[in-house]
């Protein structure tokens, strides 16, 4: 994880949002957020960090992409359905029937598993889940949330980072690659192989450096 993701703020967001909306509705934004924040009460991630880090962390990787105000607001709230005693029924009355259908289709998305090396029915599940989404930005939302969780894999034991390691690499970077997102497509790539094959991943990062340094004193 970069440390800039642990210190996303809302002003982050906001100020982000206005930078290519300007007259957004940021005051539903932080209604979002508070409520987010609200719920999500003394969670923790596996870091020991404020569970609120990773939705805020989320919603700037979408800031970044200059995603629409609902994609902003699901990102906030994507994991309150499933993870504290929010209903879909408390995000409808509060945010309406389109957040409420986002946040219902990345949470419908986060419960499934998937567990395969064989490409022929790894892109059955990408078919699969472009079929779930009824609305593209489900997607958008999930592959930030995915990219998020990528980062900060460290915390978790090495059995599970090379699990969703494999299933990202398998699923959501030819995801975001076929949606055309190459920044999001490589960061992936380049995380899986970090868990994935770390001899491999650190030579290059090393070659990398290298030249890099090489460049700088030329």
């Amino acid at each position: 994880m970069t440390k800039a993701d642990s210190q996303v703020s809302l002003d982050d967001i906001c100020n982000g949002i206005l930078s290519y909306f300007p007259d957004a509705d940021i005051a539903l934004v932080r209604r979002a957020h508070d409520f987010a924040e609200k719920v999500h009460g003394d969670q923790k991630r596996q870091s020991g960090e404020p569970y609120m880090m990773h939705p805020r962390a989320v919603a700037k990787i979408l800031v970044d992409l200059r995603l629409d105000i609902p994609s902003i607001i699901t990102a906030l709230l994507h994991d309150t359905v499933e993870d504290t005693h929010a209903t879909l029924e408390d995000i409808i009355k509060n945010f309406g029937n389109t957040i409420a259908t986002l946040v219902d289709g990345v949470t419908k998305l986060s419960k499934i598993s998937f567990k395969t090396s064989e490409e022929k029915q790894a892109e059955n599940f990408r078919k699969m889940i472009i079929a779930m989404a009824k609305d593209i930005r489900v997607i958008l939302v999930k592959l930030a949330d995915r990219t998020h969780n990528m980062r900060t894999l460290e915390h978790l034991l090495p059995y599970k980072q090379k699990a969703i390691a494999q299933e990202t690499l398998d699923i959501y970077a030819p995801i975001a690659n076929r949606l055309g997102i190459s920044s999001i497509k490589t960061e992936l790539e380049d995380l899986c192989l970090r868990y994935l094959h770390p001899d491999i991943y650190y030579k290059l990062a090393s070659k990398v450096q290298k030249t890099k340094k090489e460049r700088e004193n030329y």
